[in-house]
């Protein structure tokens, strides 16, 4: 007798910043959210009040960002790394299902005794090397992955060094072919509606990264705005998680299953 087996699904993973598109992402079916701060800076540590406040009501994993200033080179100094592990130890404390975190070097190689610093104390939760990693020589990028799974990274988020994941979907394709066993390579960046079936079938991948706002919707339109003379603003509107567009593209996902 010959048993068929199931192709798991392809799970959408969404970054929020707010427990408003918390929700959202979860009424939508994402399988996993990236809990940050401040998006808009590219996403920072979240705070213990949101993690424990989403914890009492959601059931899907948190995984934490770890990530305490913005930054171009992701080059922190000790007292950098005291406070973030600081941070990381009052989140997992609190209900943190996993973390994710990234180091360099100023040469752009990874920060091998920060990335082992935070795996020890992440107490065998799983850890998301970031896009951190786009930022290291191209070159060695398969080198980087295994040098990443030594030191016990589960996951790893690239745009395939480029701007997008769709720009980079064929260097994708090329870590998730030979690493797929070993790491979860997980595209994100600018991953859409529109060109989410593209990424899904250039690169193979079994989990994927994305904020499901409303710009990521095939209907958006931006909004014009008029401010009068004297108007005291707090900055550009917010742009939260919408659960529509996740369920959009959860369901094109799941189209992919058995393929």
């Amino acid at each position: 007798m010959i048993s068929s087996m199931s192709t798991p699904r392809i799970k959408m993973e969404v970054c929020v910043d707010s427990i408003r598109s918390a929700f959202a992402a979860e009424e939508g079916g994402a399988a996993r959210i990236e809990l940050c701060s401040a998006l808009a800076e590219g996403g920072l540590t979240p705070t213990v009040g949101t993690l424990k406040t989403l914890k009492a009501s959601l059931t899907i994993p948190i995984f934490c960002m770890l990530r305490p200033r913005r930054s171009p080179d992701f080059v922190y100094f000790e007292e950098e790394m005291s406070a973030l592990l600081t941070d990381m130890d009052l989140l997992r404390k609190n209900g943190a299902d996993g973390f994710v975190f990234g180091s360099l070097n100023p040469d752009r190689s990874i920060n091998v005794e920060q990335c082992r610093q935070v795996m020890l104390r992440s107490k065998g939760l799983p850890v998301t090397f970031h896009r951190a990693f786009d930022l290291t020589d191209q070159k060695l990028m398969h080198e980087n992955v295994v040098l990443l799974k030594q030191l016990g990274f589960r996951r790893l988020l690239s745009s395939g060094f480029r701007p997008s994941a769709s720009e980079g979907a064929h260097c994708l394709m090329k870590l998730i072919g030979i690493h797929n066993l070993t790491v979860i390579v997980m595209p994100g960046a600018g991953i859409k509606e529109s060109n989410l079936e593209e990424i899904l079938t250039v690169t193979g991948c079994r989990e994927f990264h994305g904020s499901a706002t409303d710009t990521a919707s095939e209907d958006y339109v931006a909004p014009t705005t008029t401010r009068m003379e004297g108007d005291l603003t707090m900055g550009d509107p917010y742009c939260g998680t919408n659960s529509k567009v996740v369920r959009k593209m959860v369901t094109i996902a799941e189209s992919f299953t058995g393929h």
